[in-house]
């Protein structure tokens, strides 16, 4: 009874929760479908009251109104990672981002070198103990909730409640909004047959009991899809989705191979379908965790036949990945991929894979540059990178020479691209 007295002593609506916001605060919002938005509406609708305020989050989902360029300087969103909500705002210059290895935000955020003076953030029905489940995103959040000034909790009963370091007490919550808006559901990539021949080289390649970290994308996606005769599969990754659901669901996740945190599967944040929310939900098997816990490279290194698989838009014939932008303009963010990449290369017997078509814009750019575009950020470095996957072939890059390099990315570039690149090649002395 206690805790419930805490808890009504909390309440309020939305609009009375901006109360707790000053002027050049950083409100800090978890990854994806884990954003409030009864308390982002909120704050969308009385924007031209504050001055100086900045959103910071990962994968913004929905496009709530103040992503506004007329009203940034009231309320500006600042990000760690883009998505379709605030890519448009960063590439007119209106949002800001942030660089960081996603493994190390939590550090960050702890040695105040990114600011976090309040929490926004979704959270399950408290239960018995007096315990929120932030389960839907737990990333950095936890460390922003330790930091924040401020913690503003909007419950929803839609959220599930998992298990892992995600919790917080009502003594520590500062409000409490109700709302019981659905969960955004996130379907699927399109996949189509490059996508599928991508994938096909890829699950080829893994054995009964690895396991895996799956990013977002068609081909990761596509890549589980044809997992289905594999045995003892376990799961340490960033984010579980319902590819991942499927294989347990088909008894090919069971995690009883992994030698870290054996039977559980281990994840930071969760995206897809109200399905998987509902997977979720006080399941045993899985536990959510901050991503310094997840994306460590010497944790998640730690289970043998570590399977890393991640998206890349472009690779130059040294094996930089340019995975956040296209030339200098910002189009998504470093996020999770290198974390992954160094932790399957620590593993024993571990495999990252960087996938991507051969060609983009209708088979008209290759995607294997001699060198990348100008102004590119590098996401993984030359040296990190083991196998690049294209629809025409796997290129196995470490421990090779330059010249090694060269002449196995020209080999799974599109063939119509293949002697223009060895022309290239041969002016930089690599062939």
């Amino acid at each position: 009874m206690a805790f419930q007295a805490q808890y009504q002593a909390r309440r309020c609506g939305a609009a009375d929760a901006l109360q707790h916001i000053k002027d050049g605060d950083t409100i800090v919002v978890p990854t994806g479908v884990a954003e409030p938005p009864a308390l982002l509406n909120a704050l969308s609708e009385q924007r031209t009251r504050f001055k100086g305020v900045h959103v910071s989050q990962i994968l913004p989902v929905r496009k709530f109104g103040y992503f506004d360029a007329a009203t940034a300087g009231n309320v500006q969103h600042t990000s760690y990672f883009l998505g379709g909500a605030s890519r448009a705002g960063a590439q007119e210059g209106w949002v800001d981002y942030r660089a960081s290895y996603f493994s190390e935000m939590p550090q960050l955020i702890d040695r105040g070198l990114m600011p976090a003076d309040v929490v926004f953030a979704l959270a399950s029905p408290m239960d018995a103990h007096g315990y929120f489940s932030i389960s839907l995103g737990p990333d950095y959040t936890m460390a922003a909730i330790r930091k924040a000034r401020a913690v503003v909790l909007e419950v929803n009963p839609n959220v599930p409640f998992a298990y892992g370091h995600c919790h917080i007490h009502v003594q520590d919550v500062t409000a409490l909004v109700e709302d019981e808006t659905p969960i955004t559901e996130v379907g699927l990539p399109k996949i189509g047959p490059v996508q599928q021949a991508i994938a096909k080289y890829v699950a080829e390649m893994i054995d009964d009991g690895a396991t895996l970290q799956i990013g977002y994308g068609a081909i990761p996606d596509a890549v589980v899809m044809q997992l289905t005769d594999k045995k003892d599969l376990g799961v340490h990754t960033e984010m579980i989705g319902d590819g991942i659901m499927t294989l347990v669901e088909a008894g090919v996740v069971n995690n009883r191979r992994k030698n870290y945190l054996p039977g559980k599967i281990v994840a930071t944040f969760g995206l897809g379908s109200r399905k998987l929310y509902d997977f979720m939900n006080r399941n045993p098997g899985l536990e959510m965790h901050p991503v310094d816990f997840t994306n460590d490279p010497y944790l998640a290194g730690q289970n043998d036949n570590l399977i890393s698989i991640n998206g890349s838009m472009q690779v130059d014939l040294f094996g930089q990945c340019g995975s956040e932008s296209q030339g200098f303009k910002p189009y998504s963010g470093t996020g999770g991929q290198s974390d992954f990449v160094r932790a399957a290369n620590r593993s024993r017997g571990g495999k990252s894979f960087i996938v991507l078509p051969s060609t983009a814009k209708d088979d008209t750019i290759s995607r294997i540059a001699p060198v990348l575009s100008p102004g590119t950020h590098v996401s993984t470095s030359k040296n990190d990178v083991n196998y690049v996957v294209t629809e025409y072939g796997v290129a196995q890059l470490r421990g090779r020479t330059a010249k090694e390099r060269a002449r196995a990315l020209i080999g799974i570039a599109h063939p119509n691209f293949r002697d223009e690149l060895t022309e290239a090649a041969k002016k930089m002395k690599l062939l």
